[in-house]
This record gives C-alpha cells, sequence and structure tokens, in this order.
C-alpha cells in the first residue's frame, strides 16, 4: 500500500499513465467550446497532452460528411483518450470503446464512464465495473470515472484499471472538491494514478486537487464555459502547476494559535 509519504519519496516530475510518461498533470476535454478552433487554442493554451473526447458526441472519423476533431487536435501531438460520456449501460460503453479502438488504429487507452441518470450524472458502480472487467480482459487500458468512495475506487484497481478518476463534485458544476477525505483516502491507499475528474470550477480547485496529492486533474466544463477558455486553460495550468509544487514541498502544519515568524530568542534588545 502506498501512502501519500511514499508517493513523495518515489515521484519525479513525470505522470506515468500506463506505460507512457507525461509532463503536464492537466487533462483536458474538448466538449462545449464555442468553436473547434476555439477547441484547439484552448488546448494549445494548457499545455495539456492527454486530450479526452467523448466518442458518442464527437466526430473523429465516422461522420464522414462532419469536421472531424482530428484536423484540429493532431494525434501525432497529443495523446487521444476517447471517452463513453454518454453511456448508461456497460454494454454501449463496451461497444463504444471497440469503435473507438477501430476509428484509432487499434488504440488501447480509454476513459470509462458509464452514468446512472441523466440529472445528476453519478456513475452507475456495478455496470461501470461489468464494463471495465470485460475491457480490461480485451487488453483495454482503463481510466476509470467513478464516484469518491475509496473502497470503490481499489475495486477498479483490482480489475486492472491503470488509473482511478473520482468526481470532486458532479460533472460540470464547478463546485470544486466536496469531499476532499474521500479523496485523500483513496490517494493513501492506491498504487496506480489517482486524478480528479469531474467539478473543477477555477484554478484554485485544481490546485487544492493537487495539493491533496493526486497525481493530475481532468476537466472540460471549467475550461470550455468560462468567459476566456483560453485565458482560463492556460490559468488551469498553473494552478496544477503551482498545487503539485505545494504538495512536493510539504505544507506547515494548521495550528489553533498564532506562531511568531520571527523567534523571541536571541534577540539583541529586551
Amino acid at each position: 500500500m502506498n501512502t501519500a509519504v511514499d508517493k513523495i519519496e518515489t515521484d519525479n516530475t513525470d505522470l506515468i499513465i500506463g506505460k507512457a510518461r507525461y509532463t503536464s498533470r492537466l487533462l483536458v476535454g474538448t466538449g462545449k467550446y464555442r468553436s473547434l478552433e476555439e477547441t484547439r487554442n484552448a488546448i494549445e493554451a494548457s499545455e495539456a497532452e492527454i486530450v479526452t473526447m467523448a466518442i458518442r458526441r464527437v466526430n473523429i472519423g465516422q461522420n464522414k460528411d462532419e469536421q472531424n476533431m482530428l484536423d484540429y487536435i493532431n494525434p501525432e501531438k497529443y495523446t487521444i483518450l476517447p471517452n463513453t460520456a454518454g453511456c448508461f449501460d456497460a454494454e454501449s460503453a463496451i461497444r463504444t470503446c471497440r469503435l473507438a479502438r477501430e476509428l484509432l488504429n487499434d488504440h488501447t487507452l480509454i476513459k470509462l464512464e458509464v452514468l446512472g441518470d441523466e440529472k445528476t450524472l453519478f456513475p452507475d458502480i456495478p455496470e461501470t465495473l461489468k464494463a471495465a472487467e470485460v475491457l480490461t480482459g480485451e487488453g483495454f487500458e482503463v481510466m476509470v470515472y467513478t464516484s469518491d468512495d475509496p473502497i470503490i475506487a481499489r475495486y477498479f484497481e483490482e480489475v486492472g484499471c491503470i488509473a482511478v478518476m473520482p468526481l470532486a463534485a458532479p460533472i460540470g458544476s464547478g463546485l470544486g472538491i466536496r469531499n476532499p477525505y474521500n479523496i485523500r483516502a483513496i490517494i493513501e491507499n492506491a498504487t496506480v494514478p489517482i486524478l480528479v475528474d469531474a467539478g473543477v470550477g477555477t484554478a484554485s480547485d485544481a490546485a487544492i486537487a493537487m495539493e491533496l496529492g493526486c497525481d493530475g486533474v481532468l476537466m472540460n466544463t471549467a475550461i470550455a464555459e468560462a468567459k476566456d477558455p483560453v485565458l482560463m486553460a492556460s490559468a488551469m495550468k498553473k494552478g496544477i502547476e503551482a498545487g503539485r509544487e505545494a504538495y512536493l514541498a510539504g505544507r506547515i502544519p494548521r495550528k489553533a494559535y498564532a506562531s511568531a515568524s520571527s523567534p523571541l530568542d536571541g534577540l539583541f534588545f529586551t
């Protein structure tokens, strides 16, 4: 079992997902932007290296008569992370992943999410586990969207998921991390990367996630629906970097009373 301290002692500057290394710990989505040009510009400003795309909603070649997202987000520059957003049962999620593998030339890295209902967009854990078992058995490298339950996170690790992605708050809510204690418990018991997925609203939320010890953060709405998505993408990049450095540096303990910045011992005058 890895604790947060163990991770600091063995860590380096790279995010490791499966067998790949990334210098950026910010992962971004492609939905909700005003145009594909704005999508491209915001992603460039974020300096993210992993870009997720909803296969059921984004054209990556399945619709020949529509604009192809891959003409704007170059697969040779970015790692494309197909996701199963919009799937409400294991069967449709599995089918979507198989389609993504076919469209992307045997690409096996996927983000699995199976939703429970349209109002909350919370994950359906039994259906997600069912899909994860099938997909890992077929050789997919599964990064899984889940609740912030430490026990459930462990189950996904045990079935072979290469990264676990607990929500911070409901998808698109911008509420920030609602339960930092559960997120920290997930991190302390994990041997795979833990990335906050969903609920981030601004750069300080991203920084808090990283200060807790998360390996990365995936976000979409917080950037895409900002008044200036390109500027927000830049802010998120800096929030991730600052939070990571603060985590590695180690914050001072919280105290109930003051502690003088300049100790009284050794004063020249009394």
